[in-house]
């Protein structure tokens, strides 16, 4: 199940059957993962700053927080990955300033937060490369932009 939270007062503009088809698709092309669990929380500056601080040190907001519910080599089918959480202002303010649909932008960070949620990550060059190349993937497979053109 795919549970969508909006905190009060926030305006999104998405679609919860192409948040299921991002979800799935980032599941299937990473680990050909089926029938995956996550719960997506559109929050304010504050609250993903709030937890940003508490969980990553970091006292600043950030455009999308992924907390894994499990083990990526022992993943479970009928347990959640876990949960993402979008600064949707920074969201939307980043989608403009990258001259990019606010939409497509909200997708391509929930592709990248379900890949942190299989247990992907950025911090060095190789795995950044392999990251962002499953992401160019996961992008053509739903029909959108190229988040990282010099790996196409």
């Amino acid at each position: 199940m795919i549970e969508v939270m909006v905190d009060e007062g926030l305006d999104v503009p998405f679609s919860q059957e192409m948040i299921k088809n991002t979800v799935e698709t980032s599941c299937f092309e990473a680990k050909k993962f089926k029938n995956p669990s996550v719960c997506i929380r559109f929050a304010s500056h504050a609250v993903v700053r709030q937890l940003n601080a508490k969980w990553r040190n970091q006292d600043k907001v950030t455009d999308v927080l992924s907390f894994p519910m499990q083990e990526p080599e022992a993943l479970n089918h009928s347990e959640s990955l876990g949960d993402m959480i979008l600064a949707i202002p920074f969201v939307l303010d980043e989608a403009a300033r990258l001259n990019i649909a606010q939409d497509a932008h909200i997708y391509h960070l929930i592709a990248h937060s379900t890949l942190h949620l299989l247990g992907y990550d950025h911090m060095n060059d190789v795995e950044a490369e392999h990251m962002q190349r499953l992401e160019n993937a996961i992008m053509a497979k739903l029909g959108l932009h190229t988040p990282y053109p010099e790996w196409s």
